[in-house]
């Protein structure tokens, strides 16, 4: 079998690491003991390009047990975790993944995965659907369809929808409920702090913590880093958000003037150039910068390095020195997502909800015979058979509707 690894003989400390993780992911489990009996995704040709982690293991696996032929590359250099990448080749599941690889093999990588044929794609940032149209357009006659689970990646696709590029239809997994509201939210503000401790160790309580974007991801972030003690500061373009996080009781005001104010700053946004030069050249000595927005565009890395005097590379792992002359700021995980690149990525009981929505859309997408090129949505049914499970898993039961308050909410007749 053709894959490209770190190391095979990793895979017994990446099996317990998916071990670990698949106890907390009691809905993707209900998904693939039914996959297992059913073999809805048999013989299809499934391409993933995800990160390689202990959770998306669990889904690689849910996948295979749904009769899937699954090939599985990393949507970023940095998030591999090898262990697990070894893992999933020793279960006989090609994985093109190397934590840190260079830029050339991880398109080598993706290209890699495309060349084995492709009927289903499932993407954390489009690369797979965009390398497609753009290099393998032979394939799409045979392509189904495709999910895609982060919010760049369906920025991107719904751009390439609303040109006529769009060429097969894609479900945008990530604004389903069941992943944003949870995934984005608790996963990306737990997960993020994390990565910025574990790269740091500093003390939150007392710091002025700037989070640049207000959606799903900024509050989350926002919220937890109120919750260690820090100061808050909300930077926005939407003036909606920007209102939203006043009356969320934090500080909004222009990155001109939270880059002077700033201890820690974290970007994400799915933009690009959200703190560059001149913001720079305001930040305190010693300020600590980072991303955990999709790709490495947010801080303006070639803008900071053209503004260094000296770049001291590792001072901590995950830490860059940029010496700007009379002050320092340090740069984690090279501008890269940091909860993955300096951590583990999302909590598996959160990226549960969000796989399951995966696992479940690709099947329902497996089925679709005559669907446009277009960017669905999740169905309510979907999304609600998942919040079922989970709230089952956890022992939480709810109310139910009486036929009475049904038909209330469904008629016109009856006044207040």
């Amino acid at each position: 079998m053709q894959s490209d690894i770190k190391d095979p003989t990793l895979a017994p400390e990446g099996k317990k690491r998916i071990a670990w993780a698949g106890r907390d992911m009691p809905v993707l489990r209900s998904v693939a003991e039914r996959f297992a009996k059913e073999k809805p995704l048999k013989d299809k040709k499934l391409a993933a390009c995800l990160h390689v982690t202990a959770e998306t293991a669990n889904l690689m696996l849910t996948l295979r047990a749904g009769g899937a032929d699954v090939a599985l590359c990393a949507s970023n250099p940095l998030s591999t975790q090898d262990s697990v990448a070894a893992a999933l080749v020793a279960e006989g599941i090609p994985v093109f993944a190397i934590k840190g690889e260079d830029r050339d093999t991880f398109f080598k990588h993706l290209t890699t995965v495309l060349e084995r044929g492709v009927d289903l794609t499932m993407d954390d940032g489009a690369d797979l659907v965009s390398t497609i149209h753009q290099k393998y357009q032979s394939l799409i006659p045979n392509i189904s369809g495709g999910t895609e689970e982060t919010t760049t990646g369906v920025l991107r696709l719904r751009a390439m929808a609303k040109d006529g590029a769009l060429k097969f239809p894609i479900m945008a997994v990530n604004d389903a409920k069941t992943k944003n509201l949870f995934d984005n939210r608790y996963g990306t503000g737990q997960s993020t702090l994390d990565g910025i401790i574990r790269a740091t160790n500093i003390l939150f309580a007392g710091k002025t913590f700037v989070v640049a974007g207000y959606g799903w991801c900024g509050k989350g972030l926002a919220m937890r880093g109120r919750g260690l003690g820090a100061e808050v500061v909300v930077t926005e373009v939407d003036p909606i958000k920007a209102l939203e996080a006043a009356m969320d009781g934090f500080r909004v005001m222009p990155m001109n003037e939270a880059a002077k104010v700033g201890d820690v700053f974290c970007t994400v946004t799915g933009n690009r150039d959200v703190i560059v030069k001149e913001h720079f050249a305001v930040m305190k000595d010693g300020a600590i910068v980072c991303n955990s927005g999709h790709f490495d565009l947010e801080v303006n890395l070639k803008e900071l390095e053209g503004m260094a005097k000296a770049v001291v590379r590792g001072v901590r792992p995950s830490v860059d020195r940029y010496d700007l002359g009379g002050k320092s700021i340090y740069l984690l995980a090279e501008g890269r997502l940091v909860n993955l690149a300096a951590a583990e990525g999302h909590p598996a009981a959160v990226m549960d909800m969000s796989f399951a929505t995966q696992a479940l859309a690709c099947e329902w997408m497996s089925k679709q015979t005559a669907l446009a090129p277009a960017v669905y949505d999740v169905s309510p049914e979907i999304e609600n058979s998942i919040a079922e499970i989970k709230l089952s898993s956890m022992g939480v039961a709810i109310d139910k509707l009486t036929p009475e308050q049904k038909k209330y909410l469904q008629g016109w007749q009856e006044g207040t």
